[in-house]
C-alpha cells in the first residue's frame, strides 16, 4: 500500500466527506508524477474517484434495500432454456425505458420458468440507473400494511411502496386476496398509476387475474390500471428448477448382467 504523501489532508478530507479522495490520493499522486499530469488533470482524477466511490456506495445501499433474493441479472439469465422467449423485448426492457414511460411490465407463466429472475434482473438494471427498487410479494405487502394499520403507521408504509421508482410484486395471485388485501393493492396501484412503473409476476394468465379479487369491481379497476400501456412477457415451457434437479441428481449405477 502506498504511503499517503500528505497525511495532514486526511482529517480535512474526512471532515468534507471526501474519503474517496483520501483513499486514492497516494496512487493518483504517483500517477501524476510519473505521467507529468497537470494540476487540473490530477484534480480531475481525484474527483472521479470520489464520484465513483459515492456511486458504488449508493448502488450497494439500493441493492440492500431492494429485497432482492440472490444475484439474478440479465447477464446470468439462461435464454437457451426457453428459445421462444422474446429476447429483443427483454433487452429493450433492460434499458429501463419503461420507467420513463411510467408503465408496467407483466410477466406471466408456469412455476419455474424464470419470472422472478427476469423481474429481479430488470430491477437490477434499474438500480444501475440510480433508481430505488423494492421487490416484494403480494402476501408480504398485505402483511406489512395490516401491521402498519394496527399501529397507526399505514400512511408511512404505503408511501414507501408508492414512492419507489420501481415496485416489483412477485407471485401475484398465488393465493386469493383476502378481505382488505384487495384494497391495499388497489391503493398502491392507483397511486402509482401513470406516475411510477410496476413489475408484476404471476402464475395466472392475464384473463385469470380477476379471479384473485374478492371484490370484482375493485379488481377490475386495479387490473385496468396495471395493464394500461403495459409490456407483456409470457414464459412457456417446463420448469428450470426441475431441469436443474434432474441435472444434479445422482445417476443410478449400471448393473452388469
Amino acid at each position: 500500500m502506498m504511503k499517503n504523501p500528505m497525511p495532514e489532508l486526511t482529517p480535512l478530507l474526512s471532515k468534507l466527506k471526501l474519503s474517496g479522495i483520501s483513499e486514492s490520493l497516494a496512487r493518483r499522486n504517483k500517477e501524476a508524477i510519473d505521467n507529468k499530469l497537470s494540476y487540473l488533470e490530477f484534480f480531475g482524477l481525484l474527483l472521479q474517484d470520489e464520484i465513483l466511490r459515492r456511486e458504488n456506495k449508493q448502488f450497494a445501499k439500493r441493492i440492500k434495500q431492494s429485497g432482492f433474493r440472490g444475484d439474478k441479472t440479465i447477464e446470468n439469465f439462461d435464454f437457451n432454456f426457453n428459445p421462444k422467449l422474446d429476447q429483443q423485448l427483454i433487452k429493450d426492457l433492460a434499458t429501463c425505458r419503461f420507467l420513463y414511460e411510467k408503465v408496467s411490465v407483466l410477466i406471466v407463466g408456469p412455476c419455474g420458468t424464470g419470472k422472478s429472475h427476469l423481474a429481479q434482473a430488470l430491477g437490477h438494471s434499474a438500480i444501475k440507473q440510480q433508481c430505488n427498487v423494492i421487490m416484494t410479494t403480494q402476501g408480504d405487502i398485505s402483511q406489512e400494511l395490516l401491521s402498519a394499520q394496527a399501529i397507526g403507521n399505514y400512511q408511512r408504509v404505503i408511501k414507501k411502496f408508492t414512492k419507489a421508482d420501481l415496485l416489483i410484486i412477485d407471485d401475484f395471485g398465488l393465493k386469493p386476496l383476502k378481505a382488505n388485501e384487495d384494497e391495499y393493492l388497489h391503493d398502491i396501484i392507483a397511486k402509482r398509476y401513470e406516475s411510477k412503473s410496476t413489475i408484476v409476476t404471476s402464475n395466472l394468465d392475464l384473463v385469470e387475474w380477476q379471479d384473485a379479487f374478492p371484490n370484482k369491481l375493485l379488481g377490475a379497476a386495479t387490473i385496468d390500471r396495471i395493464q394500461h400501456g403495459a409490456y407483456h412477457l409470457v414464459l412457456d415451457g417446463g420448469s428450470y428448477r426441475s431441469l436443474n434437479k434432474q441435472k444434479s441428481a445422482p445417476k443410478s449405477a449400471k448393473t452388469d448382467h
